[in-house]
């Protein structure tokens, strides 16, 4: 579980706790958290190797800094500031949704990029829980059992002290 945490610290679309508690939730299976997370990422890196090429095509031509249509690949893909409420499908499908609503230039006002439902304008989707504006965009409202909440996913539902 502690080498799945370092996997997860180092690739989390929707942010440390919403995607430490996706997989954790449902199948206890270290096998089955390790395998989506692999493919989501697989599916990143095969983006990013992409992105490399042109941006180095892009500065063997001049242009040294990115477009602002890419910057986008600097934030989380999906953050979900409330760590229980986020996408259930695949994390890779939600990553491979992600990429292609950005590259295909959709508006975050029109679409939703997790889901692919129209959100309620700036604020968290209704539907999936990722905040259009990303991490940090706005304060984090904390609910009162937050905290005990996030201990037992953290503990996988083993209370230990």
């Amino acid at each position: 579980m502690l080498a799945l945490r370092e996997c997860v610290l180092r690739f989390a679309p929707y942010g440390f706790r919403a995607t430490w508690h996706h997989l954790v939730v449902g199948e206890p299976s270290l096998v089955r958290m390790l395998e989506e997370l692999e493919q989501a990422r697989l599916v990143w890196l095969a983006s990013e190797e992409d992105f490399i090429a042109r941006r180095r095509r892009e500065k063997a031509a001049g242009h040294r800094i990115p477009s602002h249509a890419d910057r986008w690949r600097t934030r989380m893909l999906a953050y979900c500031p409330v760590f229980d409420k986020h996408p259930t499908a695949r994390l890779a499908v939600v990553v491979q949704r992600v990429i292609a609503a950005h590259e295909s230039g959709a508006s975050r006002s029109t679409l939703c990029f997790a889901c692919g439902r129209t959100p309620a304008s700036d604020v968290p989707c209704p539907e999936c829980g990722v905040d259009p504006l990303g991490l940090g965009a706005r304060r984090a409202v904390a609910r009162p059992d937050d905290a005990h909440r996030w201990r037992e996913v953290w503990l996988r539902g083993k209370e230990n002290t």
